[in-house]
């Protein structure tokens, strides 16, 4: 190599060095937990069948109000919301909320109204243990520094894959491998296998970390806005006729659309009148053509509203009504065509990403990616515990006359400004060594 490819290409390797050795327990982890999180539903229905199941029959299920009548029978509290069963073979679920502060979901037979059993309620995660996984996946137990790690390492994923594409490429007599080379033993052999791995997932690791990326604190709330600002998000116009409340529908409800997480509720305008019936709210959405499977969220208050949603797996059939708690009037209803384009884009990428817009062959593909970057991290470690002198970190080393190529430094800047955690964690990276190198000078003086 000349002078100036050979310091590129070692500015490039150490940071492909440093990004895969900070973040590797944290891919892991990730990498785990969302195999696990793709399939919460076939989990849940083996694990909690006896809940979530009953024997399908040909007679019409009992009516809204006499199924949460049976679960407010054995479990006294506040009516919080009613999930009807989404298939013959499905419990209904009614979710209460308790003399003891909890909301628990109440699981009945539609068509007996006999009551299953109860559980804590755990939200779109169906389960507890769904749940815990959920809350890995997202280092949520961590609160707001567990947030932007997560963010941190989805900006420093794409810096792997875009790193490591460039190490890969062919390089005088050096050829890029697809495959474990004949007679590979040792380093070059964990080497081979990481490069190869590396090549064929490095897409599907893009787009788990972009399509993760919407639900965090930084890059989230400015990606959120820029598309609201552009028009290309949440559209304007949808709360113009009505009152809204100041709580966004994240708080309100299990889940809403990402791109409308933070637009408001709308509140039912007739405060003081006589409330609709379950029954007849029931009737009014499922009228409007509302996929199985929605879930109905009952006003909290007097000015609340009813809220029907739902989020299958053909995306297009996702959908959010808000209805007036006392007139039974649709205040607003919505589905993906109502999206911006960005916003279209997030929630296909979001159920995606989940595994759920093309059924078994997505949960699939995203398991082998999964497993995929499990065996990269393995075999990155191997590689570098392999090569790593004794007592030492094994970073690749920097020349004595070596000096930043330009291109580097605009990729740096540009990349701490898409990814501006990446951008504060490479500054902290470039404090340390710089540290360390003047430690060194100063011993050796």
């Amino acid at each position: 190599m000349t002078a100036a490819s050979s310091a590129l290409y070692r500015a490039v390797w150490r940071w492909h060095f440093y990004a895969g050795l900070i973040i590797l327990p944290f891919v892991i982890l990730i990498a785990v937990t969302g195999a696990i999180y793709l399939f919460k539903d076939e989990i849940n229905d083996a694990a909690y069948g006896d809940l979530r199941l009953v024997p399908p029959q040909q007679t019409q299920p009992l009516a809204p109000s006499a199924i949460a009548a049976a679960a407010l029978g054995m479990h006294p509290g506040l009516l919080r919301a009613y999930a009807p069963p989404a298939a013959p073979d499905r419990a209904a679920q009614v979710k209460i909320l308790g003399e003891d502060g909890l909301t628990d979901t109440v699981y009945v037979d539609p068509h007996t109204g006999l009551v299953i059993g109860t559980a804590w309620d755990s939200g779109v995660s169906g389960s507890t243990a769904m749940w815990l996984v959920r809350k890995l996946h997202s280092l949520e137990y961590a609160g707001w520094i567990g947030n932007r790690i997560v963010e941190a390492v989805a900006g420093w994923m794409v810096v792997l894959v875009a790193t490591g594409v460039y190490l890969w490429l062919p390089r005088g007599r050096n050829v890029g491998t697809v495959r474990i080379r004949k007679g590979a033993k040792g380093r070059p052999w964990w080497r081979d296998l990481h490069a190869a791995t590396g090549i064929f997932v490095a897409g599907f690791i893009v787009f788990l970390a972009m399509t993760g990326l919407p639900w965090s604190g930084v890059w989230g709330k400015q990606f959120y806005d820029l598309s609201y600002a552009a028009g290309l998000g949440m559209p304007d116009g949808y709360w113009n006729d009505i009152p809204v409340s100041t709580v966004p529908m994240e708080e309100a409800l299990d889940r809403a659309p990402w791109i409308a997480e933070r637009q408001p509720m709308p509140l039912s305008t007739a405060a003081g009148g006589v409330p609709v019936g379950l029954d007849e709210v029931v009737r009014k959405v499922e009228s409007l053509g509302i996929h199985a499977g929605y879930d109905l969220a009952v006003p909290g208050d007097a000015t609340g509203v009813f809220t029907a949603s739902v989020y299958p797996d053909d995306i297009r059939q996702e959908r959010v009504i808000h209805i007036d708690q006392y007139s039974g009037e649709v205040l607003f209803d919505m589905d993906l065509s109502g999206l911006g384009t960005l916003g279209r884009l997030a929630e296909w990428g979001v159920s995606i990403h989940m595994g759920q817009a093309f059924g078994l062959a997505n949960q699939i593909v995203l398991l082998i990616a999964c497993a995929a970057m499990v065996l990269m991290c393995i075999s990155g470690a191997a590689m570098w515990w392999k090569r790593r002198p004794a007592g030492s970190l094994g970073a690749p080393t920097v020349p004595a006359d070596w000096t930043i190529p330009r291109g580097i430094l605009a990729i740096a800047v540009l990349l701490g400004i898409f990814f501006p955690l990446v951008g504060l964690s490479m500054i902290a990276i470039a404090a340390i060594e710089l540290g360390l190198a003047a430690t060194r000078r100063l011993r050796t003086a």
